[in-house]
């Protein structure tokens, strides 16, 4: 009986086994890719570039001066872009001048047409006297500079060549996150050396003024203006920076889109600069908090801190608290996608903007400037007069301002804030401080202001419009912090 049980057991103890064996080979990883073929096919357009200027020049353009590094180094061109100038002092008299060329920097780049155009980083060619390319195949030409952009750090040459290879274009906005892509360069000199790695993140703001695809790709000093790749052999992006706290890769590395770089050099080769908008605001973040507070809902939008007087938006009509949540059209989800979005309008253009006001969306008509130079820095509001009043339930003493004074400022109406102490201390709030409006009324005066504090629901945050210099921005205020 025993032995017949287990004749009866085998078939079954066969299909289990053949269950797991299958159930195994479908969790088994696929294998990993092979870049060889992609790396024949892209590699030959890829090109290593050398820069040099004469002696004395970089002194004389107040050049940084890199603890650690000599001028010769393959590090110093990676980082000097990232060093404020600086201007030679008692202790640091430039030398005698000379026409002699010396090394200045290395970098990567990618030809983009037959005919010689290449494409490289703006902080490779920076401050060169003369540009040398050097071929996959080791020819050598030397390259005409058509023009160059700091903000979205591009750069496009010229060489006098036909029947080059060409790298193909791809589309930045396809790519996923977790996607393979490979690096082509001259890391520390060392032409066509490929690195590979995958997209860590997409769209990723670093200040600069375009977003970038990070990845997980190995760029180190020469990698820079060299192509990020993706498995279709198309280059999507140009290797511009790393995030490092030792000078060394760790494992994070950025790419301009490749769209964006297109266009600024389609700029540079019909005018040798690029052309931007501009309106004429600053504008911040809008957090959680001061989008629930003003009853937009979602943190969206970009939150105007300060309107150029007698600049476009201003003539619009733009106030500062507006929140812009559309131009022309297209939405601005964050702060950075405004000045994107304008800076690639047509100076002149007269474009729609969706601003969000006290509660309600507003569209206002605006005429596109061109952008000729940075914003001014605010300047600082006057010394406050001492209180002469007793803090109110927000832990504010404020004061009217004259009627002189408001028109000067160009506000209708607002409130001095004298001392600080309670919930409007531990938000941030300071003497010399103007109150605007607080959860979307605007303040008259200082009876009307503390009327309406006295009866606020100490269980709610607090919206206030606060200006201080010339950047007008929502401070959150949490009464229950008394």
């Amino acid at each position: 009986m025993k032995l017949q049980i287990s004749q009866l057991l085998l078939p079954l103890l066969a299909a289990i086994s053949f269950s797991a064996a299958s159930v195994q080979a479908q969790t088994t990883p696929s294998q990993l890719p092979d870049f060889a073929e992609l790396v024949e096919r892209a590699g030959p357009a890829v090109v290593n570039i050398r820069t040099t200027s004469r002696q004395g020049a970089a002194a004389g353009r107040g050049a940084p001066q890199i603890p650690g590094l000599d001028e010769n180094d393959p590090f110093y061109e990676f980082f000097r872009r990232f060093m404020p100038p600086q201007q030679p002092g008692p202790q640091q008299r430039p030398g005698p001048r000379s026409d002699r060329q010396v090394p200045r920097g290395l970098g990567s780049g990618f030809i983009i047409s037959a005919d010689g155009y290449v494409m490289t980083n703006h902080h490779v060619v920076d401050g060169s006297d003369q540009i040398t390319v050097t071929l996959a195949d080791k020819r050598e030409y030397s390259a005409k500079l058509i023009g160059s952009d700091q903000r979205t750090d591009v750069a496009l040459l010229k060489i006098e060549a036909s029947g080059l290879p060409v790298t193909k274009i791809g589309d930045p906005n396809k790519l996923r996150v977790g996607e393979w892509v490979i690096a082509i360069g001259s890391p520390f000199g060392l032409e066509s050396t490929v690195t590979a790695g995958i997209v860590s993140a997409k769209a990723r703001e670093t200040g600069e003024f375009l977003p970038f695809i990070q990845t997980d790709v190995a760029v180190n000093p020469g990698n820079s203006g060299g192509p990020l790749i993706n498995m279709r052999g198309e280059v999507v992006g140009i290797n511009s920076q790393i995030f490092t706290t030792s000078g060394a890769f760790a494992g994070i590395s950025f790419a301009i889109p490749i769209d964006e770089a297109i266009r600024v050099q389609e700029q540079l080769r019909g005018a040798g600069r690029v052309i931007r908008g501009r309106i004429g605001v600053t504008i911040g973040a809008v957090s959680r908090e001061v989008a629930e507070a003003i009853g937009l809902g979602k943190p969206q939008g970009a939150l105007v801190t300060a309107v150029e007087p007698d600049g476009p938006a201003a003539k619009a009509g733009v106030e500062a608290g507006d929140v812009v949540l559309r131009f022309d059209s297209r939405a601005i989800d964050t702060q950075s996608d405004l000045p994107r979005i304008v800076g690639g309008t047509k100076p002149g253009t007269k474009s729609t903007m969706t601003v969000w006001r006290k509660g309600a969306q507003r569209e206002l008509q605006v005429t596109v400037a061109e952008m000729a130079q940075e914003p001014q820095a605010a300047r600082r509001g006057e010394t406050p007069p001492r209180p002469a009043v007793p803090a109110n339930a927000l832990g504010l003493t404020v004061s009217d301002l004259a009627g002189d004074k408001l028109k000067e400022l160009g506000v209708k109406g607002a409130v001095q804030v004298d001392a600080v102490d309670g919930p409007a201390a531990s938000a941030g709030l300071r003497a010399g401080d103007l109150i605007l409006a607080m959860n979307n009324v605007d303040v008259v005066n200082a009876k009307q202001f503390n009327d309406q504090v006295a009866k606020l629901d100490r269980k709610k945050n607090v919206a206030l419009l606060v200006r201080r210099g010339d950047a007008t921005q929502f401070v959150i205020v949490r009464p229950s912090d008394r």
